[in-house]
């Protein structure tokens, strides 16, 4: 009985500083605006499901104009909707580390690159960045062509077959992709088109995006009595089984031989990003940890960031002539001659598509930041402990920088049009310190994997589809990504 009334006590004690809590933010956060929150919820109940994430953040930023305060639970965080705040936040060299909700993250990906603080992160930093030297990415090419080869011959089956989703495709081929550029391993998962990997991911991503709007699947003690946490027990057997297979199957290949060697050499061989890793030394778990980080951005977000693309060239069949007729200048009318790295350097209109793209639909909508001291920012203290979310998706669509921000429009980013544009208005791959190590890597696979479908294939639009976007993790689209394919004559 003693031990009840104690807990009972405990649990009231901590009720009552959480409410205490919630009250401090309120006044030392009142010059921000943002949507009223309840005591203790705050403004969860505006979130009944993930698939409010989209809408609900519009409709209150549409309200305001501006960056505002919303509370997941007593928590606060300032909504980043605008440049200058994002400049504030990404060009700051002392908020670096990521928010609690990362915490989510890892028992999947441990602390690796992405989830990693101080100078764990920084020394990880240092480490990896030579896996990505221009020289380096330059041999990946003969990969995205054999690899997006193989995704023609698939797209081929649905040529005049009526509506179908892209995304699934494009998933497999980006998985194939970072599995044998960056992993040094083919796994051939578009020839085995049932990838339990790739269901894996979604799930996961879905479950950790509603632990983050649920009191009671935020806190880890009661979260482990729940049925989503058996669920990410079978999904996380799956993952690190996969990524556990892969590191064994590389280490049996594994010359030793180090990156500073091949260097010398000229780099006349592809450098495996696992096998930096293994060169290091590293634990076991270390090794994992960056697999499967790295497994997760280099081929979940860059598949939507292709999905979404190839979507939008449908829709605007003008852009995707433009496109084409640039191809067929880089490859002479070619259809079958295999892309370069300088034919990838030269796709100057794609790029800006691309660019484009991301910026109405980028792959990772939101990231965010947590202060571990207190800062001044437009006349306010924000407290240590404080998060600031930044909502690219909506940054990305501020009309007093984007004017006419719905509309898909690829010169905006000519030259001209960009250069007076604030630095951190477009953000797709983050920026400041922890912006995304493998960008370069990533538009060169879209480059080429994108080029390579429309030299084959016209894209047309379903008619009346637009997508519902929802954010896990990355962005998705509920209701698919739907196109129709007409094989061209290039």
């Amino acid at each position: 009985m003693l031990v009840v009334l104690i807990t009972i006590v405990t649990l009231c004690l901590y009720v009552i500083l959480l409410w205490m809590n919630q009250m401090k933010y309120r006044k030392q956060l009142a010059q921000f605006p943002g949507p009223k929150p309840l005591p203790l919820l705050g403004n969860l109940l505006l979130f009944k499901s993930i698939a409010d994430i989209v809408p609900v953040s519009i409709r209150v930023w549409k309200g305001i104009q501006q960056s505002f305060i919303i509370y997941l639970g007593p928590q606060p965080r300032l909504v980043v909707c605008d440049p200058k705040t994002a400049e504030f936040v990404l060009s700051s060299t002392t908020i670096i580390d990521k928010s609690y909700e990362y915490n989510f993250f890892h028992d999947w990906l441990g602390t690796g690159l992405l989830t990693s603080t101080g100078q764990k992160w920084k020394s990880r930093r240092k480490l990896l960045t030579p896996a990505f030297h221009f020289q380096i990415l330059e041999k990946y090419v003969d990969v995205f062509n054999k690899q997006s080869n193989i995704l023609v011959e698939k797209l081929k089956e649905r040529v005049d077959a009526g509506p179908f989703d892209i995304f699934p495709y494009v998933a497999l081929c980006t998985l194939d992709i970072i599995c044998e550029a960056a992993m040094g391993v083919q796994i051939n998962a578009q020839k085995n088109s049932t990838s339990s990997y790739v269901l894996s991911v979604k799930e996961m991503c879905r479950i950790i995006t509603e632990r983050a709007l649920s009191v009671t699947k935020m806190i880890h003690f009661l979260y482990k009595f729940t049925w989503a946490y058996q669920q990410q027990r079978k999904v996380l057997s799956i993952l690190q089984g996969f990524t556990n297979s892969i590191i064994r199957s590389r280490k049996s290949t594994f010359t030793g031989r180090t990156l500073h060697e091949r260097s010398d050499e000229g780099l006349s061989k592809r450098v495996a990003f696992l096998d930096l890793l293994l060169e290091y030394n590293l634990s076991d778990e270390t090794v994992r940890e960056e697999v499967d980080t790295f497994m997760f951005e280099g081929h979940d977000t860059t598949a939507a960031g292709i999905s979404f693309t190839l979507y939008c060239l449908a829709k605007h069949p003008d852009v995707q002539v433009q496109v084409v007729e640039e191809l067929r200048t880089i490859f002479s009318g070619d259809k079958s001659r295999e892309s370069t790295y300088q034919d990838l350097q030269e796709m100057k209109y794609l790029e800006m598509v691309i660019k484009e793209s991301m910026r109405l639909y980028p792959p990772v909508p939101l990231f965010s930041r947590i202060l571990n001291e207190s800062a001044s920012f437009n006349g306010a203290l924000l407290p240590q402990g404080f998060v600031c979310a930044l909502y690219v998706l909506q940054l990305h669509r501020n009309p007093d920088i984007f004017p006419d921000p719905e509309k898909f429009d690829p010169d905006r980013f000519l030259p001209e049009n960009s250069k007076s544009r604030p630095p951190y208005a477009y953000v797709p791959f983050s920026a400041g310190l922890r912006n995304c190590i493998g960008q370069r890597f990533a538009i060169l696979e879209m480059k080429a994997t994108i080029s390579k479908i429309l030299r084959n294939f016209e894209i047309l639009p379903v008619p009346d589809h637009e997508p519902q976007l929802s954010i896990e993790a990355i962005l998705k689209s509920y209701n698919g990504l739907p196109i129709v394919l007409k094989a061209r004559s290039f």
